[in-house]
């Protein structure tokens, strides 16, 4: 299978009968045009450092002078009974996709498990199939690793808008049917179901380096132009933990952004340009006619800015800690503010709450009003 992109798969993938060509990176052709030896259906077993070698899994061995791992992640399981029944799925590949949208053209009632991004976004593509949709979260609110609960409240608010029932607070004890999923058992009540779809988070796909004695800590352990523990070896993507200058930590990143934005900055480190990689984060979120984007990842914040109007769905939230300063960023159907608000967190500087709401105050004019 050609290389493609991941958000499609739970958005317009789900929602159309469109073939994995819309998401693929590049047009057939494009690998051997440009001279690139593209190993489709076969896998990297094992990293030999000291040989400078990996080992694939038809037993030939490959020698590199550099080596990027952009291994990824794989979801996180559901670890309870039941979960082995057919017509449980999980979302992460294109097979996982074709699999859920073949169960939604059948219509019936599908359970989403997590409340997060590729659950919601799961979600609102089965509302759109016509199905009708449950989303079972176990902690009190929507997106809790990612905004604040009054952000949170507004996609709950939405998604019952749209008629999904939406349940928060919930232990999910098992699954139940004779060879294909019919039920979802609770602590305290049983939930019919045609198709349950999980979304609970991923784990980063360390092993190979791990094997390799490469330093692994929540991903592949990288400095901050991508390098591991090997000077010869780099790691980017969603298996990379890399230390942001724009946050002040070190931080894991789960996002196309990162995946696209920073394999591209290490390979140009990998070919001697040697320069810091990484950039504020931004991450963004389609459900249903609703775009999100998401930029920073702040860990506390004291206050948020409202900017827009909130009623019409069209607005942007600022983060601001106990200096004003802007920590993070949310649009709601009105990314085109995103660029200015990313250049106003950057900054660092102070800013005023009470011109930052009024629309009337142009962004990139702030300092000035």
């Amino acid at each position: 299978m050609p290389p493609y992109e991941r958000p499609p798969l739970s958005k317009e993938l789900l929602t159309t009968d469109e073939p994995l060509t819309k998401a693929q990176l590049h047009p057939d052709g494009f690998y051997e045009e440009q001279t690139i030896d593209l190993r489709t259906n076969c896998g990297a077993e094992k990293i030999d450092p000291a040989a400078k070698t990996v080992t694939l899994t038809t037993g030939e061995a490959l020698a590199y002078d550099k080596l990027l791992i952009t291994t990824g992640a794989r979801v996180r399981k559901l670890p309870i009974a039941g979960a082995d029944l057919d017509g449980v799925q999980y979302l992460r590949d294109y097979n996982d996709t074709q699999a859920i949208r073949e169960g939604l053209k059948k219509g019936g009632k599908v359970v989403v498990i997590g409340g997060g991004f590729i659950g919601l976004e799961a979600a609102a593509s089965a509302r759109k199939r016509g199905c009708a949709v449950t989303v079972l979260e176990g902690a009190d609110r929507l997106l809790g690793r990612s905004v604040d609960p009054e952000i949170g409240q507004y996609f709950l608010e939405y998604h019952r808008k749209q008629g999904t029932e939406v349940r928060l607070g919930v232990k999910i004890e098992r699954f139940e049917g004779a060879g294909r999923v019919e039920r979802v058992v609770l602590d305290d009540e049983t939930i019919d179901c045609s198709m349950v779809i999980i979304g609970i988070g991923i784990l980063p796909n360390v092993e190979i380096a791990e094997a390799a004695s490469l330093k692994v800590d929540n991903g592949v352990v990288v400095d901050e132009f991508g390098r591991t523990s090997d000077p010869d070896i780099y790691a980017a993507g969603d298996v990379a933990n890399l230390p942001l200058a724009s946050l002040g930590r070190r931080v894991r990143l789960e996002s196309y952004q990162n995946a696209q934005n920073t394999a591209m900055s290490v390979a140009r480190n990998m070919c001697g340009e040697e320069k810091p990689v990484g950039e504020t984060p931004c991450v963004w979120s389609d459900q249903y006619d609703v775009n999100l984007q998401m930029i920073g990842m702040p860990e506390s914040w004291e206050k948020l800015v409202y900017r827009g109007d909130v009623a019409e769905g069209k607005f942007t939230v600022f983060y601001l800690d106990a200096d004003n300063r802007i920590v993070g960023v949310n649009t709601i159907n009105n990314g085109r503010e995103r660029t200015l608000s990313q250049r106003l967190l950057e900054a660092g500087k102070p800013v005023d709450p009470v011109k930052l709401a009024d629309p009337a105050v142009r962004l990139n004019k702030m300092d000035e009003a």
